[in-house]
């Protein structure tokens, strides 16, 4: 349901929830640990810091945290500047108009399920995640 961007992305959020409080962590070693190309991952997590998910720092010493709480950040926060779920609103069927007024067959088992997907990254946050990050490592 997700792409394997997004997935890399919830993989190596979910590591960073895991850093004691003011520490960073380079992404090739979030790389090694999650399965991802290395330059991928720093891209990708850099397109999180624009986000405001991620915070950045260059030197030494520095790498990548989490610019926010672990509970703060909700899954459909990373998932949606990369995957881009909430165009999800078209129709099931590909039809140009569908609407409740003038519904495709499967408009309203589509419309629910969306909605209860969207619901659920909305709920679900990167702590909820983050404990459970080593059943979560993507296969090499």
């Amino acid at each position: 349901m997700l792409s394997k961007t997004a997935l890399h992305a919830l993989h190596a959020v979910a590591q960073l929830a895991e850093l004691p409080e003011g520490q960073f962590r380079g992404a090739s070693s979030i790389a090694e640990e999650i399965g991802a190309p290395a330059n991928y991952l720093g891209k990708l997590l850099q397109s999180l810091v624009q986000e405001g998910i991620v915070y950045s720092q260059k030197g030494i010493g520095g790498g990548f945290r989490l610019a926010r709480r672990a509970s703060e950040v909700t899954l459909y926060d990373v998932v949606e500047p990369i995957d881009h779920i909430s165009k999800w609103s078209g129709c099931f069927m590909g039809r140009k108009t569908c609407s409740p007024e003038s519904p495709c067959a499967m408009h309203l088992r589509w419309a629910g399920v969306r909605d209860d997907y969207f619901a659920m990254l909305k709920e679900a946050t990167i702590a909820d995640i983050a404990s459970n990050n080593a059943a979560l490592k993507l296969a090499t």
